[in-house]
């Protein structure tokens, strides 16, 4: 039985650790602004958890005037974020673009041959790591992980899984438990994380993964039951949740959020954004979205960052290749 446990690397000790690994210095940002709106390009589709963080971001940076010119989100998630990472590629050396990620960052260069590679991107900030949870419509009656593999057994094959698109990280978790249980699901794919958690809610999928930031409305407005967490411990705001570890299973795998900027960005331009970065971590608004939404914050910056980056893709491409290949 496959049985995997993606992790995490804890490297940052905290904003002051983060910002000594930076390639740059204060003066080098100071000696630079932005002198138009800043694209804040989103590799992921509308209504889903990139895509919430990076508007939050905006709109953080605005109220606390930050920056001295608007960030503007633009979704390109075709293609996995394929859109995306072209787009910021094509527009190498550009100081006025930034992009958030997820983790088809690293799976979908491996996955597509888009011509891209992701050491050749600038690193700026990982604001956090965001977490799993597997949902049912609470209409289903299921509050076990227990009677979910029973009903997903007795569907044979028909349970509809919702998701956001091969090789996207719901759909690693997916395999992961069908590998785990021996059970087979149905994926139904949507344009984004927002779009699965309302069609959960309508009835027309079974279960997801969804990140807790997505599902968090419908869970508190009792539509929506968690089951199990993909997490090491519990996570604080489902106390009662257990995680798949403590049920017997050790499947863990979280999500980095971070920001990176396009090749050859000039280096004051990074030492910039990863100023306005780090002081955005700071702020109330985000620590108390943070602890509401599941995210574990843990800021990292500059080297340690491309080499978390590194690192991931390493574990993500045999990860990849065990469950498209069917590995045991």
């Amino acid at each position: 039985m496959f049985r995997t446990a993606l992790k995490t690397a804890a490297v940052a000790a905290g904003v002051t650790a983060a910002l000594s690994l930076v390639p740059t210095t204060a003066v080098q940002a100071a000696d630079w602004q932005p002198n138009k709106p800043v694209e804040m390009v989103i590799m992921a589709g509308q209504g889903g958890g990139a895509d919430r963080l990076a508007r939050l971001f905006q709109s953080i940076i605005e109220k606390n005037d930050l920056s001295n010119m608007p960030f503007l989100p633009v979704n390109k998630g075709g293609g996995s974020g394929a859109e995306a990472l072209r787009y910021m590629k094509d527009n190498a050396g550009d100081a006025h673009k930034v992009m958030a990620t997820l983790n088809s960052y690293y799976t979908t260069p491996i996955r597509t041959d888009i011509g891209v590679d992701i050491a050749n991107y600038t690193p700026l900030a990982r604001m956090a790591v965001d977490t799993f949870v597997l949902w049912v419509n609470a209409d289903s009656g299921i509050t076990t992980l227990e009677e979910f593999v029973e009903a997903v057994k007795a569907a044979g094959g028909e349970w509809k899984m919702g998701g956001t698109g091969t090789g996207q990280e719901d759909s690693l978790v997916t395999a992961m438990l069908e590998q785990e249980f021996g059970i087979t699901f149905t994926y139904v794919p949507f344009s984004g994380g927002g779009t699965v958690a309302k069609n959960l809610i309508g009835n027309h999928i079974d279960s997801t993964v969804n990140n807790p930031s997505e599902q968090m409305a419908f869970f508190k407005a009792g539509k929506s039951t968690p089951i199990a967490a993909f997490t090491e411990d519990r996570l604080q705001v489902f106390p009662d949740v257990p995680t798949m570890r403590e049920l017997g299973h050790d499947l863990v795998y979280t999500m980095q959020r971070s920001f990176v900027g396009a090749p050859d960005m000039p280096d004051a331009a990074q030492a910039y954004y990863v100023d306005l970065f780090t002081k955005l971590a700071a702020t109330e608004e985000w620590q108390t979205y943070a602890a509401e939404q599941a995210l574990l914050t843990d800021l990292l910056t500059g080297q340690a960052l491309q080499d978390y980056f590194l690192a991931e893709r390493e574990k993500h491409a045999k990860l990849l290749e065990a469950l498209e290949g069917g590995g045991s």
